[in-house]
């Protein structure tokens, strides 16, 4: 047996060590662009004294920031300047998004706010701006919050590099906040369409692409893109009028708890927790708790909030945390109701969002270009046999009886267009087979259901159905689909208290517990576990009449 004074580390040890000299490199890298910029700033800071126009620049001290003084001289948005501003001073802040010099008496930089962007001209100007003035715009870092005060103008050129067609011309500018000398990731790098880029290397440029694991290590840099801020300015809109929509329709916005003792919905798609030695799980929706409130008689109750699934797959579909949008109604004679509301609601958010957030919807689209929605003003609804009967005649063959697959789906999306005009539509009328057992038949053709789809551009984003809701028909129904009903029992008993009223008013009560749809607290966490794992294998989207 030989031995050798040398070992071969492991091939892991060796990559370690590799990925720490790089490490070790990078952060070396920082240290010298931060000692460089703290020279720079010492420099700027001695040639400042001897400027006799210091007062209109330079970094605000701490003491200015504390709430020293109240604002003196009102604020224009970036995203508000436009030419009928021209000529007026305007007062800005934003973020320096890019910075050029041209030679040493002017300096153009790009002010960013809340995805808006104007160029702001300094340019050497005797008694206003000083030649040192304009060093000290030139040496900014990228993505410091800057105070701009200056002139509006209306170049004879149109700007190619910012969303505004105006300039300011810098009288005045103040360093709110200094960003790092180096960053991950430029913003304007983050913002490139994938068109600009190809472009680019067919013209045989070299245009930086921030790919997407770059983009979610530095989420607070992504996110100021102009396109990131118009979608989720958007998607508060959209949250916006839902509720407004929902409350003049008197529905009543609940609020359901998210850690519940069993699933709400079956499946494996459930993130389960110790919680002080009592299994719990996340809620997969608040359906539970939505038919509890139709049958406690709210009648119309709709909640906004977070939804967890334990997802596998890792598709545009597929989220492990969600903010939900869903609602619950009781119907009077017609599953019709409920897409009575559904059209309305949507077409009032369509419209709403085209009217009011063009600026947003362009911002998205310079990067991520789209076409505009097509919808009709009152939604097209077709029964599944009519869809099926449309798919037959371009040659797709489609069990009758049987569910569309996303193919399928897709492609009555664009039959749908090209015969009606719209992307946006309701499917109904399901077969009874491939729906939930507890949906409720068609009246004349059992073989069907009174239930829907709803659609945008060939993708399912809606479910609902009638509920059965008379406690002997349930049984049967379970029972004809294999379903053991001793295990729904507590279920099916809740109709027998009829199913479908409750105002919540300010109180002086002392106890929270009467202002939770259902209250949650330790000792009840088990408790809860055998009323919802009765119910796990029957709670999907539809409930007690009617709901989406």
């Amino acid at each position: 047996m030989s031995s050798e004074s040398g070992e071969v580390p492991p091939s892991g040890q060796a990559a370690s060590k590799k990925a720490a000299k790089k490490e070790a490199a990078k952060q070396e890298k920082l240290r010298r662009r931060m000692e460089e910029a703290s020279n720079s700033s010492a420099s700027q800071a001695a040639e400042q004294e001897d400027d006799p126009l210091s007062a209109n620049y330079g970094d605000v001290p701490l003491s200015e920031l504390q709430s020293k003084s109240e604002v003196d001289f009102p604020y224009t948005e970036v995203g508000s300047l436009a030419d009928h501003l021209k000529d007026q001073v305007a007062l800005i802040r934003g973020r320096a998004q890019t910075i050029r010099a041209v030679g040493k008496k002017m300096a153009f930089i790009v002010v960013r706010e809340r995805g808006f962007t104007v160029q702001a001209v300094a340019s050497e100007l005797a008694d206003m701006v000083s030649r040192q003035m304009v060093k000290y715009v030139a040496t900014l870092n990228r993505e410091s919050i800057i105070d701009v005060e200056g002139i509006v103008s209306v170049p004879a050129e149109p700007i190619k590099g910012a969303s505004q067609k105006v300039e300011i011309q810098v009288r005045k500018l103040y360093c709110i906040s200094r960003a790092a000398p180096a960053l991950p990731i430029n913003v304007e790098d983050a913002a490139r369409s994938e068109s600009e880029i190809e472009k680019a290397l067919e013209a045989g440029e070299q245009m930086v692409r921030v790919n997407q694991d770059t983009r979610l290590n530095n989420r607070v840099l992504d996110i100021r893109t102009p396109a990131n801020q118009g979608i989720f300015r958007i998607q508060s809109q959209v949250g916006k009028i839902f509720r407004q929509f929902l409350l003049s329709e008197d529905f009543v916005e609940i609020h359901t708890p998210k850690l519940i003792g069993g699933s709400s919905e079956g499946g494996s798609a459930v993130f389960k927790l110790d919680y002080k030695g009592q299994p719990a799980c996340l809620a997969q929706s608040p359906q539970l708790h939505k038919q509890m409130s139709i049958c406690g008689d709210f009648g119309r109750v709709f909640e906004i909030g977070p939804v967890f699934r334990a997802e596998d797959s890792f598709t545009h579909r597929h989220l492990c945390e969600f903010t939900g949008l869903d609602v619950e109604m009781e119907i009077k004679k017609h599953y019709s109701e409920v897409m009575d509301i559904v059209d309305r609601l949507f077409v009032a958010m369509f419209d709403s969002l085209n009217e009011n957030c063009k600026k947003e919807l362009e911002a998205i689209g310079r990067q991520y270009p789209f076409e505009p929605l097509k919808y009709l003003q009152k939604t097209l609804r077709l029964t599944f046999e009519e869809g099926i009967q449309m798919l037959k005649e371009a040659g797709v063959e489609i069990d009758p009886l049987g569910d569309l697959n996303t193919e399928s789906e897709r492609k009555l999306g664009q039959l749908v267009l090209d015969k009606y005009g719209t992307e946006f539509y309701i499917l109904h009328r399901y077969p009874l087979a491939v729906r939930p057992f507890y949906t409720m038949p068609c009246y004349d053709n059992p073989a069907y259901s009174n239930s829907f789809d709803v659609f945008i551009r060939g993708e399912e984003i809606i479910s609902g159905a009638q509920r059965v809701h008379v406690p002997d028909f349930l049984t049967e129904r379970a029972q004809a689909c294999g379903i053991d009903v001793k295990t729904i029992s507590t279920y099916i008993d809740s109709f027998r208290y009829v199913a479908a009223t409750v105002l919540q008013s300010i109180t002086e009560l002392e106890n929270h517990h009467p202002f939770m749809i259902l209250p949650v607290w330790a000792a009840l966490i088990s408790s809860l576990s055998s009323y919802c794992i009765s119910k796990k294998k029957h709670c999907c989207l539809d409930n007690l009449s009617g709901t989406w």
